[in-house]
């Protein structure tokens, strides 16, 4: 199967949406099915107001759909709601094309932390953009059931996994840094709540991986914690392995794939109960949840790495590609008529 999968964060961004898309389509190539990821590397773009990490493409319709009629995919997935994923979904609708839409991140939530938009216009906006998809992938319940009251339809379950290889317990170090190491690790910006962790008065040490538009701000004003800035993935691994609990601040994700590679690293989870976080750390055993996230720290750091790596295991990316799979619906033949297919540019021209 031919599989176009259309997404506005692609590399070089870092982050879970990412990462999800690399896995999956490699899963999925493994098992004979021809990819096609069609993000901002192929077109021309402008930073994101606010967050200039973010590329948005300009005017990408015309050449996303010259691009997908050359690579005449036999389904189409649009994984978010910016400029690539509104040109694929108009170039769909007018051709009456199927399509599948995921539900990654909680938008609503994040426009409001930015630029305090009313939630009701917001959820309104991205209702609308979910609306036609054949099948809207959320990957937690809690999620889905929130979407149900807003007035979502055609949700489908869609798991994630964890790379139990790379993310695994190591031997702790000596280091010079008091220990307990309290770790978060993800985007620094504001709608990750990161000021609620550094805040905390918590013995030890607090380390902060990752970048974004907040990192200069959150360095100046908790200079007793330690910023590593973006790092690699041998080095990330290393993080998470030497902290005694990874804390998750964020009341705005859809899931949050730290967590799960934090547990499998052996490190237990501290956060807030809210959806991510309670679809994730469903018992005792691997990290505690409460409203003072003080409180949630310091009963967390006493679980077991053991059972930490045992509930990560649990998360499988075999099953992750299995439901993507699944859920796309196939194109009629007779759509790309009489076009032959050929090969797709690869950079912006």
């Amino acid at each position: 199967m031919r599989i176009a999968i259309v997404s506005d964060a692609w590399r070089p961004q870092i982050n879970g949406v990412v990462r999800t898309i690399e896995t999956i389509a490699r899963l999925l190539q493994a098992d004979g099915h021809e990819v096609e990821v069609f993000g901002p590397d192929r077109f021309r773009t402008i930073p994101c107001p606010t967050y200039p990490e973010i590329r948005l493409s300009l005017f990408p319709a015309s050449r996303l759909r010259h691009m997908l009629k050359l690579f005449a995919p036999d389904a189409i997935h649009l994984v978010t709601e910016g400029p690539l994923g509104w040109a694929a979904r108009g170039f769909c609708r007018k051709h009456g094309i199927p399509f599948t839409t995921a539900y990654h991140t909680r938008f609503p939530e994040y426009v409001h932390a930015r630029i305090r938009v009313p939630l009701a216009w917001s959820y309104a906006f991205v209702r609308w953009f979910h609306a036609p998809s054949a099948g809207v992938l959320v990957v937690a319940q809690s999620i889905r059931d929130e979407l149900t009251t807003h007035g979502f339809k055609n949700l489908v379950p869609w798991s994630r996994g964890v790379d139990i290889t790379a993310f695994k317990p190591q031997p702790r170090k000596q280091l010079p840094d008091p220990r307990p190491i309290w770790l978060y690790a993800g985007r620094l910006a504001v709608e990750k709540n990161i000021k609620a962790f550094l805040e905390l008065e918590l013995p030890g040490t607090k380390w902060v991986v990752g970048g974004g538009p907040q990192m200069k701000e959150l360095q100046h004003r908790f200079k007793d914690a330690r910023f590593f800035g973006s790092v690699s993935a041998d080095e990330l691994s290393a993080r998470y392995a030497q902290a005694n609990c990874f804390v998750f601040p964020s009341r705005t994700d859809t899931f949050g794939l730290v967590m799960v590679e934090a547990l499998a690293s052996g490190v237990p989870v501290a956060g807030y109960p809210v959806p991510g976080p309670l679809d994730i750390v469903t018992t005792p055993k691997v990290g505690a949840l409460n409203e003072d996230l003080r409180t949630a720290c310091l009963a967390a750091i006493h679980c077991k790495p053991a059972d930490c790596r045992a509930h990560a295991e649990t998360f499988t990316w075999a099953r992750c590609a299995a439901q993507f799979l699944d859920a796309l619906r196939p194109i009629p033949r007779g759509s790309w008529h009489p076009l032959k297919r050929r090969a797709v540019p690869n950079a912006a021209s």
